[in-house]
């Protein structure tokens, strides 16, 4: 919790995180149900781009 407060840039990565879930969860329920529709494979590169950008940038706190 405390790494959390140090970095800058945790409310932004918190957002992030959520928009690219709910882009996931979309593109998995239509995979579900209509799969000619679905874009599962351009979800699925996304949220992988978004974990290792976040474990890049968001593991090292901001030093005072």
């Amino acid at each position: 919790m405390k790494a959390i407060l140090e970095n800058r840039y945790s409310h932004v990565q918190q957002l992030i995180i959520a928009i690219v879930s709910s882009f996931f969860g979309y593109h998995l329920y239509q995979e579900i149900v209509s799969p000619e529709k679905s874009q599962l494979t351009l979800s699925i590169m996304l949220v992988v781009i978004t974990y290792a950008l976040i474990n890049t940038y968001g593991i090292k706190p901001e030093r005072k």
